[in-house]
């Protein structure tokens, strides 16, 4: 019984430990204790030499973890423990000192916005790789044609850049989405206490100057019970990755012997273990598959967060495990994403050969009726009744003959010849179309909006 006890108690001791995971904060505790610390002696709340102690004794903390010689022990919980029963034995009754006018809740909230912020940072940097990377295959292959799609039938020919910057514009707004919510990430929580305030004489502008955070958290309670920031980062990171996998999916048709649009380098697929011949695109796949675990993630907080009275509740530990994950998938994902596009190699001609599908230019023929002064609607029903047509006879809509159109619209006429994949593109010259001039001056755009954001 005594060793059921025992297993029990050291199961149940186990079960509320988080430093195995929240270790990596390392860098952010030490850097908000440091700032804590010299603001305590700024303000005549503890002795400047003790402020000094404990900041230098953090220091040596630091570069012991970073040196890999830091005894992380699971009987003292959290990173945050760890770190202040270390500081104790190197400085002594100093580092008692430190946790005055603070409590553990503001300083993880403070810590885990502090590691957002600089993930979103990150987040934004990868983001920008990618969209050169799109933008670079792009200018290499301005002039290609191809089948656009919808609903995965070929529908009317676009340019390969074209479709391309699609891509660009969706992980703009991604970026986008990260910087707005970096802003209402960097607020400071530190002097929220466990919940009321602290009673010391503290500076949090001050220490918001030291750490970087552009605005103090406006309610005590609200500064240490929420997570919405998190939320809101997961739920970035999730959007960003449904269109790395929409851009994955892609990959994967088109690397495909069906299509030969494009082909990946050789580190970027696998072999079989059976089939000699398989160029697998797992690259692309995987980051297919670990969309939906960013998704959970996302579900999992909101989960977590859902009924929690105010104020901190110890259900808000949950809150670092998926988003530590999701920050390592979404960064793993872009970087894979920056590599294959690097190494891919464009079939220029097998493209514009699918482009040039007579069927695909359905919709010019119906505006080349229009254009004769056939109303819209009637255009579209006289096209489409061709279609059926050729399509009864296995014949391509292109190989109809000049009698054959005029039997649905005797507007036809010998130029209905002159409708090209090449001409259909042309034709889209408007804001934001596939026409190569459109398209040209989407890339400079492109590039200019990359400039912009680097420098």
């Amino acid at each position: 019984m005594a060793d059921y006890a025992t297993h029990h108690f050291t199961a149940a001791s186990r079960y509320t430990v988080s430093v195995d995971y929240d270790r990596r904060l390392y860098a952010h505790d030490i850097e908000a204790s440091i700032a804590h610390a010299r603001m305590l002696g700024r303000q005549g709340i503890v002795s400047e030499a003790d402020a000094e102690a404990i900041v230098g004794g953090l220091g040596d903390v630091r570069r012991e973890i970073e040196a890999g010689g830091f005894d992380w022990r699971d009987d003292l919980e959290d990173l945050h423990m760890n770190i202040e029963a270390r500081l104790h034995e190197l400085i002594g009754e100093p580092a008692a000192r430190l946790h005055t006018a603070r409590s553990r809740n503001d300083q993880v909230a403070t810590v885990t916005r502090m590691y957002v912020r600089d993930a979103i940072a990150e987040t934004i940097a990868g983001l920008r790789r990618l969209q050169d990377a799109l933008v670079s295959v792009a200018e290499a292959h301005r002039e290609a044609i191809m089948p656009g799609y919808t609903h995965m039938q070929r529908a009317q020919p676009v340019l390969f850049a074209h479709h391309l910057l699609a891509y660009f514009e969706m992980f703009d707004r991604d970026a986008e989405r990260f910087s707005e919510t970096a802003a209402r990430t960097n607020v400071l929580p530190l002097g929220a206490g466990a919940l009321a305030g602290v009673p010391y004489p503290i500076d949090r502008e001050w220490v918001a100057g030291e750490l970087g955070f552009d605005g103090l958290s406006a309610n005590s309670m609200d500064a240490v019970a929420d997570r919405d920031y998190i939320v809101e980062f997961l739920a970035d990171a999730a959007i960003c990755m449904m269109h790395c996998s929409r851009l994955a999916e892609e990959l994967v048709l088109w690397s495909s012997t069906e299509f030969g649009y494009v082909r990946l380098g050789s580190e970027w697929v696998t072999g079989s273990s059976i089939m000699p011949q398989k160029r697998n695109p797992d690259f692309a796949e995987l980051a297919r598959g670990k969309t939906g675990r960013v998704y959970g993630s996302l579900v999992a907080l909101l989960t977590v967060l859902k009924g929690l009275p105010l104020a901190y509740n110890r259900d808000l530990q949950e809150d670092k495990e998926g988003l530590f994950d999701t920050v390592d998938t979404l960064g793993a994902t872009l970087d894979a994403f920056c590599g294959m596009l690097g190494s891919i190699e464009v079939d220029e001609a097998r493209m514009e050969e699918a482009a040039q599908d007579s069927a695909l230019l359905a919709t010019d023929m119906a505006d080349y009726l229009v254009g004769k002064g056939v109303a819209f609607r009637d255009a579209h029903a006289a096209v489409s009744a061709l279609s059926e047509a050729a399509s009864a006879r296995g014949v391509g809509l292109g190989e109809l003959s000049l009698d054959e159109l005029r039997e649905r619209s005797p507007a036809f006429d010998a130029d209905v010849k002159d409708l090209t994949a090449r001409a259909s593109v042309a034709a889209r010259d408007v804001e934001g179309g596939t026409a190569p001039s459109r398209v040209a001056d989407a890339l400079a755009q492109a590039r200019k909006r990359l400039g912009a954001a680097h420098g």
